[in-house]
């Protein structure tokens, strides 16, 4: 078996110690190469290479956009048969993906269970979701893995890499200190969504919405944030969207997520799970996000779910 390992030696959690033992440990097994990523889509463009070059296996170490980025490249030519498995060991701050298919956090136990994948020869497929937006001064097209979504969440990303490009380490406390932040912008200049979903009329005046392709929709420290519990890597996406954002509905919505394992309601919710897509449009660009990457800014995005996109080494 030929792998390709792919590092982002910038990822909040990964040294060049843990690299080594990874390497070293994946050599004992497969026919190993390994890239370093050293700019913005590297990792992408290495996962793409590997699938022209025939290889079996592409391990993405590193966080979540690290994930991301090779996955995109692993899919640059679209999903189909004959591609290399996906392999994951944990390197960033949240690791959502790895999270949501039950993989250790720890980069050594990821490791020793993706050595165990090859072993024995287990995997599993996964759906993901698929963002096509426009009305911004890019058009992207780009798959995600676990969230995605326009309004406060992307405000925040947006915030946060923001903070990252000074020196600052992303951490929980820089979330919540920018998400506060965020919030007050939006309420001075409240973004105004339609939302679209399959079989039932448009939804005017919505604020935000959150799409997700599995559960929990993210991680803050050891705690999961389940926006959409019933939402999983089996079936379609789900939505969180609020029509409003004063702050007794914002502090509602938050302590129930902190204190329980989710399931939101209320009247000011518009909450779906399973739904083959969502359709947003709104008159003023608004921000857009995957898998907590920053993409810019948009008029008009779609989200898709596609089932059993990619096949994971678990």
């Amino acid at each position: 078996m030929r792998a390709l390992l792919v590092v982002n030696p910038q990822a909040t959690a990964t040294t060049p110690g843990g690299r080594d033992v990874l390497a070293h440990a994946l050599a004992s097994e497969v026919k190993l190469d390994v890239v370093e990523t050293d700019y913005r889509g590297h990792a992408a463009d290495a996962a793409a290479g590997a699938v022209v070059d025939g290889y079996d296996l592409v391990v993405a170490h590193g966080g979540d956009g690290t994930v991301n980025e090779v996955v995109n490249g692993v899919l640059r030519g679209g999903a189909r048969p004959g591609l290399p498995l996906l392999g994951v060991v944990p390197g960033g701050s949240a690791n959502v993906f790895a999270g949501a298919l039950g993989l250790p956090r720890d980069p050594v136990e990821a490791t020793y269970r993706l050595l165990q994948a090859v072993e024995h020869g287990t995997s599993r497929r996964v759906s993901l979701g698929k963002v096509a937006s426009a009305g911004g001064p890019d058009q992207h097209d780009r798959w995600f893995t676990f969230n995605a979504g326009v309004g406060w969440d992307a405000d925040v990303v947006a915030g946060v890499e923001h903070q990252r490009a000074k020196g600052r380490q992303a951490s929980p406390g820089l979330y919540a200190r920018t998400a506060l932040a965020s919030y007050f912008t939006q309420r001075r200049e409240p973004a105004s969504l339609t939302v679209r979903i399959p079989g039932e009329p448009p939804f005017e005046d919505v604020r935000l919405a959150f799409v997700s392709n599995t559960d929990p929709w993210t991680y803050l420290g050891d705690k999961a944030i389940r926006l959409n519990p019933s939402t999983s890597f089996d079936g379609g996406l789900g939505l969180f969207g609020l029509h409003g954002m004063g702050l007794p509905t914002i502090l509602r919505y938050v302590a129930h997520l902190l204190a329980t394992d989710g399931n939101p309601r209320g009247a000011n919710l518009l909450r779906r799970d399973d739904v083959e897509y969502v359709r947003v449009t709104t008159r003023e660009p608004v921000n857009l996000q995957v898998d907590g990457d920053l993409l810019g800014t948009c008029t008009e995005v779609e989200f898709t779910g596609v089932p059993g996109a990619l096949t994971v080494a678990v």
